[in-house]
């Protein structure tokens, strides 16, 4: 059964908030992970895609955008869209409601978000998870 993490992110910036993502997905990678960011909207693809590469001086984690031409070999992808990934085993969720394909994953991580809008769709995502039985960890950030 998948096992779900929630990151218990205090009240801070859009920033700050991806700064932890992509720690985690360094650490993932790191850890001989396949990661898929599962995000929003192209418009937060983008950004992630630039922040990987550039969100601390030392860090390099491999990434690709799905559908791009580096994506089959990535061992992290990032996507906005709902079609099933192949490849990886760790989903962290940036979505507003939890995807279809959660149940896939051996593991998913979800956050608390960076604001109080953000804390209440995630609420809203853990209530779905506790009704439905799967084993959830919150993890304070």
């Amino acid at each position: 059964m998948t096992r779900i993490d929630f990151h218990v992110l205090p009240t801070q910036g859009r920033r700050q908030h991806d700064v932890y993502v992509c720690e985690l997905v360094q650490q993932a990678y790191q850890d001989g992970r396949r990661v898929h960011l599962h995000c929003l909207d192209d418009d937060m693809v983008t950004a992630l895609d630039d922040l990987l590469w550039t969100f601390h001086d030392t860090s390099f984690v491999p990434h690709a955008v799905a559908g791009s031409a580096e994506a089959a070999a990535a061992p992290v992808l990032l996507a906005a869209s709902l079609a099933t990934p192949a490849t990886a085993d760790l989903l962290i969720n940036l979505h507003v409601d939890v995807p279809p394909f959660f149940s896939r994953f051996e593991q998913v991580v979800e956050t608390t978000g960076e604001d109080e809008r953000a804390k209440a769709q995630a609420r809203k995502r853990y209530k779905f998870y506790k009704d439905r039985g799967y084993p959830i960890t919150t993890v304070d950030a």
